[in-house]
This record gives structure tokens, sequence and C-alpha cells, in this order.
């Protein structure tokens, strides 16, 4: 009548609050895949395998998404998760991650063209063409292929 072992990580509420007030502040976390870490980042100071086990459990809820590459962890918050963070750090919903900000707008099209229309290079382009060299051609007077 063995009992499977399962071992529960205690982290302190002050920890926690950190870590998801971060995730939810930005909507993305990375983390190095090293549990001895003392301190995570300065953003965030609390012990990095403290931070990997809070985001395993959130990638096993589907709070978050998870990509590995190059021993770094990288957590994106889904909408489930801005969810339930927004409900545990008691948030209203104008509230959103830097991820889901509309960023300044793009020059259009129209602007593009005018620029392009000018005709003429910005800063000191000058190019000087001879017409001779370039590669795989040889000079004129070199006495080679005369």
């Amino acid at each position: 009548q063995l009992k499977a072992l399962v071992l529960k990580m205690f982290i302190t509420k002050k920890n926690r609050i950190a870590v998801y007030s971060y995730l939810f502040k930005e909507g993305t976390l990375v983390a190095k895949k090293d549990g001895w870490l003392a301190k995570h980042s300065d953003a965030i100071p609390v012990p990095n395998l403290e931070v990997l086990s809070l985001m395993k459990s959130f990638t096993s809820k589907g709070y978050t998404r998870e990509t590995f590459n190059w021993q770094y962890h990288y957590f994106y918050l889904t909408n489930s998760g801005i969810e339930y963070l927004r409900q545990y750090l008691a948030l209203p919903s104008d509230i959103v991650p830097a991820t889901h900000k509309v960023s300044a707008p793009r020059p259009t099209r129209q602007e593009e063209k005018s620029e392009k229309e000018k005709g003429v290079a910005g800063g000191d382009f000058n190019p000087q063409f001879s017409g001779e060299g370039g590669f795989g051609r040889t000079r004129k007077n070199d006495g080679y292929r005369a």
C-alpha cells in the first residue's frame, strides 16, 4: 500500500504576487533553465526555481503558452491567463498587458511613396561610377588579355 509521493512547493504570497504582477504587466516572461539561481532578475527578486514552478503550473492550466529554446523558457500569457490574473490581482478590465496594447501607427503607403518620389538619397550618399573595374573585370591598360 504505497502511495505516490507528491512534492509541492510552498511559495510565499509575496513572491507569487510579484511574479503574477510582472507577468500581467509585460504579457511575457523569460526564465533561464537554472533552478539554482538565487534571484530570477532585478525586476523579479524571487528564486528562479519558484518562477519556473509557477510558470509550469500556469502552462499546465492553459494560462500561458511555453516555448523552450537555447536553455531559456519563454512564457506567453493567453486570454484565459489574462482573465485569471485579472481576477487574482483584482485589476479592472481596462488594464491590459503590454503585449495587448496598441502601438503607435505605422506610416501609411502614401507617406512612404512621397519619400521615394523625392528621388534623392538622404545624408552624404553620393556614389561615383567610373564605368571600369568591378568584380571579375580587368582594367583596360594592365596588359592582361590585351
